[in-house]
């Protein structure tokens, strides 16, 4: 080896270290962060049910503000905080609903059920599944999939196939139109008047399809998409004279849950083809007129505080119990799984498939694991909350 180098290459690697060092400490910081983070903090908390992806840039003496947002009351604030202190700024954020759409910013689901992911790829994880006749609004388009936002808020990325776009006029007027409701927990629409007949999809508890008329025992229906089809009354009945009926109970909400019983376990579903642990608590809340947030670390935030102590006796069957790990002095609470009171000291849960678990040590279907990571209970029946929808105050299948 050369060493005569040495020496001098070690100098000049020290002096560049030294001069890099001073460089990075006299590097000026983006005032733009603080503005931007309070703004996402006040307006977005939560990523999963709102946009604000906004970030800002040094261009010369001005600051450029890129991104995107369906919160046009964020943007504005932000604006108007950046003006206040003289800071010099062009704003080049995208509202959503993009202009690109043409206008088709609402949209209904087209099949039974529309997986949606949390990127626009078919590879992407499943965040949440949407069924038959749920409107959605639409906010950007990305190749062959849609970004769109679900009644509960939530936030992901259908394809083409899952979804019929509308304008404002047409999603109007498809509100407007009776509707049936399919009760079964799965079923099919048919071709013809005929349970033999050709099928033209499948079905699954709380699909709505537009009714059209009567023949014989069966609805003529109307997708989306303008396919028609046939349903039989055995299967469904009319979303008014369901909506009418409901009168939701906690014996209600436990007749509903054991019809999927042994349901298997999927990450992200949310109806009976698969259902995770939140999933299931809010399939069976929408199968008894209820929409209840997505996932578990947000049903915990709706509804009537009811127990923290184990004190099991003060539950009523719906009750959620929630799961996961105690806040301590160093990290805060998390919840990771949710489950539903039945009574008799059980609850049903979707672990591995929809089971009936117990919190008595002396049953043979004692849950040790989850007993022992047991947070809280709420009860979210019949509770007024920004974070609930009533179906029957809400016209969110008919006007």
């Amino acid at each position: 080896m050369n060493t005569k180098w040495e020496k001098p290459t070690i100098i000049w690697i020290a002096l560049l270290l030294t001069l890099t060092g001073c460089i990075v400490e006299k590097e000026e910081k983006n005032p733009l962060e603080s503005q931007i983070t309070a703004i996402r903090t006040a307006f977005a908390p939560d990523k999963r049910v709102a946009l604000f992806n906004v970030a800002a840039s040094k261009k010369g003496k001005t600051y450029v503000l890129r991104g995107e947002s369906d919160l046009p009351e964020a943007v504005a604030a932000l604006r108007e905080q950046l003006s206040a202190k003289g800071i010099d700024f062009a704003d080049s954020v995208q509202l959503l609903p993009a202009a690109g759409l043409g206008g088709r910013t609402k949209g209904v689901i087209k099949i039974s059920v529309a997986n949606l992911r949390s990127k626009p790829a078919h590879s992407s994880e499943l965040a949440t599944q949407a069924t038959l006749g749920t409107p959605v609004k639409v906010l950007k388009k990305e190749n062959g999939w849609y970004y769109i936002q679900t009644p509960d808020r939530y936030l992901s990325w259908v394809d083409a196939g899952g979804v019929e776009l509308m304008d404002v006029a047409t999603a109007s007027a498809w509100r407007e139109t009776e509707k049936i409701i399919f009760t079964s927990t799965y079923g099919q629409s048919y071709a013809r008047p005929d349970g033999d007949a050709q099928t033209v999809s499948d079905l699954v508890a709380g699909n709505i399809l537009e009714v059209l008329g009567e023949e014989g025992s069966f609805f003529r229906v109307r997708y989306p998409d303008g396919r028609q089809a046939y349903v039989s009354m055995e299967d469904s009945e009319s979303y008014h004279n369901w909506l009418e009926a409901l009168d939701p109970t906690g014996e209600s909400l436990v007749s509903t849950s054991k019809t999927l019983m042994g349901l298997p376990y999927l990450w992200g579903g949310t109806s009976p083809k698969g259902v995770d642990c939140s999933g299931f608590t809010k399939t069976v809340f929408f199968l008894n007129g209820m929409v209840i947030p997505r996932d578990a670390s947000q049903q915990v935030h709706t509804g009537k505080p009811i127990d923290s102590v184990q004190n099991f006796e003060s539950l009523e069957r719906g009750d959620l119990l929630f799961f996961g790990r105690k806040a301590t002095d160093s990290t805060r609470e998390k919840v990771v799984h949710v489950g539903m009171w039945i009574g008799n000291n059980e609850f049903i849960h979707s672990s591995g498939q929809v089971r009936i678990s117990s919190m008595d040590r002396e049953a043979e279907n004692f849950d040790a694991f989850n007993r022992n990571r047991y947070l809280r209970s709420k009860r979210l029946l019949k509770e007024d909350d920004a974070g609930l929808i009533h179906l029957a105050r809400t016209p969110l299948f008919k006007d």
